[in-house]
């Protein structure tokens, strides 16, 4: 019997079209974060930048960023955070809360960004919020509350 680590389910590593962002997100393209495409995360004085390019298949009808595609993105942009800050691996962390607040739409095409700060880390759980932004203009504020897993699961690392 031999010692085979699990397959890896997330990737975190150096972007080579993008200096100094790494590349977040599941190593399996069936899963719902594969649906957001690629994902970028820095950290910049404190805070998180994550970043996606919403594409048509994120589109409403007024062809802006549909709710819960922003809804999503925010979701998962808070466990880029976490990662980024290392306060998280991978695994099974899950959301407890999320609120969020539209403040305008977000256009198709064009790099949305969310900016995350992590107000207070207990032994089990991350207190978050921030806002998204696209082109210097406020799309969304959100908070968020995530527990982390006692659990651990494999990464590809860069």
């Amino acid at each position: 019997m031999t010692d085979t680590p699990p397959p890896a389910t997330f990737l975190y590593e150096e972007d080579p079209d993008h200096p100094g962002w790494m590349r977040w997100g599941f190593t399996d393209p069936t899963r719902y974060n594969s649906f957001l495409g690629p994902m970028l995360v820095r950290i910049d004085n404190g805070v998180a930048r994550v970043r996606m390019t919403p594409e048509r298949r994120h589109s409403n009808l007024r062809d802006n960023v549909h709710g819960g595609a922003m809804l999503g993105f925010i979701d998962v942009s808070l466990f880029a955070a976490s990662r980024a800050f290392g306060l998280i691996t991978a695994g099974s962390a899950v959301t407890l809360d999320l609120t969020a607040q539209f403040m305008g739409g977000g256009r198709i095409g064009e790099p949305l960004e969310a900016q995350v700060e992590l107000l207070k880390e207990t032994g089990r759980l991350l207190f978050l919020r921030g806002l998204v932004v696209q082109g210097g203009e406020k799309v969304a504020s959100f908070a968020g509350t995530i527990r982390k897993s006692a659990k651990t699961i494999p990464q590809v690392e860069g």
